[in-house]
């Protein structure tokens, strides 16, 4: 078991001095900056919460947390713009391949404990999400966009990225958003920027997959930088440090 967590270890390295990137310059907050959670909620942050969740305490996703819920802080402080995503499913609407998970009234479909006051803070924008990809659960069925109407109501320019998990949901409504902003469907966007030590993803080692019928692994550490490294390659901009005014 040693030698092969070891050569796992080195596999990563590899893979990881191969796919490098350059964190952009720390973010500066300024009006005109919003705020995006994505899924902080029990069924994927919180030990034990659903099939989804930790099995015992992480200490990436604890940070992710915990800087989120600072930033929160911070922007609610200042009444600036808020929009919380969070994973909420029906029982009988299966999201595969992922096995059942945040299903309406389980509690994993609400804020960790630490936001929960976010739901009675008015600078907050909630949204409830059945797919992976935050922008397109956005659509209303009339082909408005929810958050690109909390974009234009706020005249917002540069969007601040958090949550979990940084290589699925963050990646994928990063994209998205991107995608549609070189279209013009999100004006007056200009940036994208996520703080990378505000994203978590959950961990499955090869060991554990192996056990697991029809499981791929996901070394956390790996899968992590790879979905910063995908968010940067599609025009994002990754940040290490937020300053505040």
């Amino acid at each position: 078991m040693g030698s092969e967590a070891n050569g796992g270890a080195a596999a990563i390295d590899l893979l990881r001095s191969a796919a490098p990137f350059l964190p952009d310059a720390d973010l500066l907050l300024t009006p005109g900056t919003g705020l995006v959670l994505v899924d902080l909620v029990n069924g994927f942050c919180t030990v034990g919460a659903g099939n989804l969740a930790p099995v015992t305490p992480n200490k990436q996703i604890e940070k992710m947390v915990e800087e989120s819920t600072r930033l929160a802080k911070v922007f609610c402080q200042r009444n600036w713009p808020v929009f919380a995503f969070l994973d909420t499913h029906h029982p009988d609407k299966p999201e595969p391949p992922f096995p059942p998970h945040c299903i309406i009234g389980s509690g994993e479909e609400n804020f960790v404990p630490a936001l929960e006051w976010l739901e009675n803070d008015p600078n907050v924008t909630m949204r409830r999400k059945d797919c992976i990809d935050g922008y397109l659960a956005s659509f209303e069925k009339d082909g408005s966009n929810v958050f690109s109407e909390w974009v234009a109501k706020f005249q917002i320019k540069t969007v601040l990225v958090v949550g979990i998990c940084t290589d699925f949901c963050v990646l994928d409504f990063v994209s998205s958003t991107l995608a549609a902003r070189n279209i013009g469907r999100v004006p007056p966007l200009e940036d994208v920027v996520i703080y990378s030590e505000g994203c978590a993803t959950f961990d499955l080692p090869v060991e554990v997959a192996r056990s697991i019928k029809g499981a791929l692994a996901h070394p956390q550490d790996l899968m992590h930088h790879m979905g910063l490294y995908m968010a940067k390659s599609r025009g994002a901009k990754i940040v290490d440090g937020i300053l505040e005014e």
